[in-house]
């Protein structure tokens, strides 16, 4: 068997120092928050929080078979071909219906002038927090299954009006859902066919919208609430910051770490800051 792959973890007194420089990037818009379900289990919500909270979700509605059981995705697929993809839609939007009220640190994001905030979840707390200010609109990964588009993506102003992707260029902060979200409009990657031909093409980099690939050239990015336990969100993590500064930094629990997330970590030179959330979250709105 081979050894677990050796990293460096930033932990105590330098990995708050490392926070309170992330701090200064964050209000000089030069690094981009990666905000993962994590984050929203500050809300105290009683939505799902993990991918295999949603699966335990799927499961408390429609059986699903050995092989999906515990994993969103094949849970969601099973429900797609048993019964429709108007049902998968259906049971996402009852998931994640309950308004989340953001945490303080979604309204401090929300008041910075970031070119781009990447929310990885499904829930609509980064957007309530923007909805106070002026000036951003919202990006979002769609599904191809059944609506006949040769698209990957909506672009949506702060109204939650759908518009063409032109506009989104005048928008001083962009909101970049690239699973999609339950607002406004019920957009969801959720199951194994959602992502087949996205992850087929991810590599050359079509299902990222190109103002994405614009405004993170030359940014640093700091993963908060995020796991990389699952091959899916790392390929989606890698590709959604190619191209970009050569250093990052995640905020993690070494105790949970699997291997293959340390891999992750090593491969994409992400630097691990041992600290709790809540304490990283004071930091970063602090300082």
């Amino acid at each position: 068997m081979k050894a677990p792959p050796q990293i460096d973890f930033v932990d105590g007194a330098d990995a708050k120092a490392r926070l309170v420089d992330i701090a200064a990037g964050l209000r000089a818009a030069s690094v981009i928050p990666y905000l993962g379900p994590g984050l929203v289990e500050l809300c105290r919500s009683d939505m799902p929080t993990t991918p295999e909270a949603l699966a335990s979700f799927f499961a408390s509605k429609v059986t699903p078979p050995r092989r999906a059981r515990g994993n969103a995705w094949a849970s969601a697929q099973h429900i797609e071909i048993s019964k429709h993809r108007s049902a998968v839609t259906t049971l996402m939007t009852q998931a994640f219906a309950r308004p989340v009220e953001p945490t303080r640190l979604h309204h401090h994001l929300a008041s910075l002038s970031l070119p781009v905030i990447v929310d990885a979840w499904y829930d609509a707390a980064m957007r309530a927090a923007l909805g106070e200010r002026d000036g951003w609109g919202e990006v979002q990964g769609i599904t191809r299954i059944g609506n006949g588009e040769n698209r990957w993506y909506r672009f949506y102003d702060s109204l939650g009006q759908e518009v063409d992707s032109a506009v989104a260029g005048s928008w001083a902060t962009v909101l970049y859902k690239p699973h999609g979200s339950v607002q406004p409009a019920n957009n969801f990657l959720i199951s194994d066919a959602d992502y087949v031909e996205a992850l087929t093409e991810i590599d050359i980099q079509t299902p990222i919208p190109d103002i994405i690939k614009k405004r993170r050239t030359g940014q640093t990015f700091l993963f908060i609430g995020c796991r990389f336990n699952d091959q899916l969100l790392r390929s989606y993590a890698r590709q959604i910051i190619k191209r970009s500064a050569d250093t990052h930094y995640a905020i993690v629990d070494p105790d949970a770490l699997s291997r293959n997330e340390l891999r992750f970590l090593l491969e994409q030179g992400l630097t691990p800051l041992v600290i709790g959330l809540p304490c990283a979250v004071e930091i970063l709105i602090t300082h």
